[in-house]
């Protein structure tokens, strides 16, 4: 199985203190990877320096083995599209316009619009059910609608990973269920390589394969659900005491308030 990403003992910090500290990973490619630890643990940082966003006073990250810091904007964008918890538009642009935007990475010479530049952003506006919503403005969506429209432009942009930081947050429980069903089958049928955070510890062991346990800015733990999500693990990194047992249809660690 071939490596979609590394980090090779990557230091990041916006002043003091260090916010990751010597983080090595790898992540395969094919692969949902979820990211998961307490506030302040690093996860949001992680995915902005995978996506070049910020640059690391120590390590080297690594696409598909090349280095992020000889890569071009338009190189990154080729490789990854992030989905970010909050995204801010500022200016009045339609739902359809802002899923077009996904195609700009594929455009040459003037940058008009093909077809199939067309005919991919209608397939993502489908796939995350916002082409009803086409023609209005961004900012007359609700949390949740804002937040589909986001993934369905970073759908459009067709990277080979997706990077995204709470991709459930704003969502009510159908929208929920629905946003990791996405996920599993682009996965599944398309072999995107998915790099997700979440805070929603049920969720990520349901649908990774493996996972990153963040504690202060290091990583704790990695490996496939059942390794990481245990009793002593939470206790030391949350510093709670909760219950873990099966989920009864995918066998899945289940963590519950005692």
């Amino acid at each position: 199985m071939s490596l979609c990403c590394q980090l090779k003992g990557v230091s990041f910090r916006y002043a003091t203190p260090w916010i990751l500290q010597e983080c090595s990973l790898e992540v395969n490619e094919g692969e949902i990877f979820g990211i998961i630890g307490p506030n302040g643990a690093g996860k949001t940082s992680l995915l902005k320096l995978v996506a070049r966003l910020l640059k690391p006073q120590e390590g080297r990250i690594l696409l598909q083995g090349q280095d992020v810091a000889v890569l071009t904007p338009r190189d990154i964008a080729h490789h990854v599209a992030l989905v970010p918890q909050e995204s801010q538009i500022l200016f009045p642009f339609t739902v359809g316009e802002l899923v077009l935007m996904g195609r700009f990475v594929h455009q040459h010479g003037w940058g008009w619009e093909s077809a199939e530049d067309f005919r991919i952003a209608q397939w993502a506006m489908q796939v995350m059910e916002v082409e009803h919503l086409a023609g209005r403005t961004f900012q007359a969506l609700s949390g949740g609608e804002r937040h589909r429209t986001v993934i369905a432009r970073a759908l459009a942009q067709q990277s080979r990973v997706l990077l995204l930081d709470e991709p459930t947050a704003f969502l009510d429980l159908k929208h929920q269920m629905e946003i990791y069903a996405i996920l599993k089958a682009l996965n599944r049928e398309q072999n995107v390589t998915v790099m997700l955070v979440s805070h929603d510890l049920n969720l990520a062991s349901q649908y990774c394969h493996r996972l990153l346990l963040l504690h202060q800015g290091r990583s704790y733990r990695t490996g496939p659900p059942e390794d990481v999500i245990t009793t002593e693990h939470l206790r030391s990194v949350y510093g709670c005491e909760v219950l873990i047992d099966q989920h009864p249809t995918a066998g899945t660690p289940r963590v519950t308030l005692p």
